[in-house]
């Protein structure tokens, strides 16, 4: 318990030793990882970008979420492309 309370104690120091710029980058730094999925779903998928924005809120809270957002963020396509390609033609 007392290694746990050293940690937040050192933590705690640092976080209020940072300056307004370290502040600022690192907060543009966190968002940009948070929403990477989003970013994304708009780069290689729009036809889902909506949904994949909208459940990014709260994936980011548990990383088996987020990974599989980023992975249909940027796999949505090529599952259109496997459809098209699955799809048989009629026997004449």
């Amino acid at each position: 318990m007392e290694t746990l309370q050293q940690f937040l104690a050192a933590f705690t120091d640092a976080w209020q030793q940072a300056d307004l710029v370290f502040l600022v980058v690192f907060g543009l730094l966190f968002l940009v990882v948070w929403f990477l999925p989003s970013l994304l779903a708009l780069a290689f998928n729009r036809q889902h970008a909506a949904k994949i924005a909208l459940l990014n809120i709260p994936a980011g809270f548990s990383w088996i979420a987020w990974v599989a957002l980023v992975v249909w963020a940027v796999t949505g396509k090529l599952g259109d492309k496997l459809a098209e390609k699955a799809s048989l033609k009629p026997v004449a």
